[in-house]
């Protein structure tokens, strides 16, 4: 494992928190978007961003980084600012942990 990342690397304009994923059962399933969840997409949830927007997740105590598209609403529990599809946590290696310390910052729109 690498060393532990501090608060320097988030900006303040970016979003800290804690992101969970999405189960691959939910595979099909209708988002908020309209879109149906594929696990092997690159696409999360966001309680406020509009969908099509693009963000970076970076996972603070490793450094592994996902860049994922907005398309669902989420999540819901307290303190957690993302829920991230099955492949994006695959590439943040999170699926052992299930919740992880991330900050957010926004690249842009598709």
């Amino acid at each position: 494992m690498r060393p532990a990342h501090g608060p320097s690397i988030c900006s303040p304009t970016d979003e800290r928190g804690r992101a969970s994923y999405y189960s691959d059962r939910l595979a099909g399933h209708a988002t908020a978007s309209g879109a149906l969840y594929e696990p092997n997409a690159l696409t999360a949830a966001h309680r406020r961003l509009k969908f099509g927007t693009v963000i970076d997740v970076l996972r603070l105590d490793t450094g592994a980084r996902v860049r994922v598209t907005i398309n669902d609403r989420g999540p819901f529990k307290a303190g957690r600012v993302v829920d991230l599809s099955s492949a994006a946590a695959d590439v943040l290696e999170m699926k052992r942990a299930g919740i992880v310390d991330v900050c957010i910052t926004q690249v842009g729109e598709m």
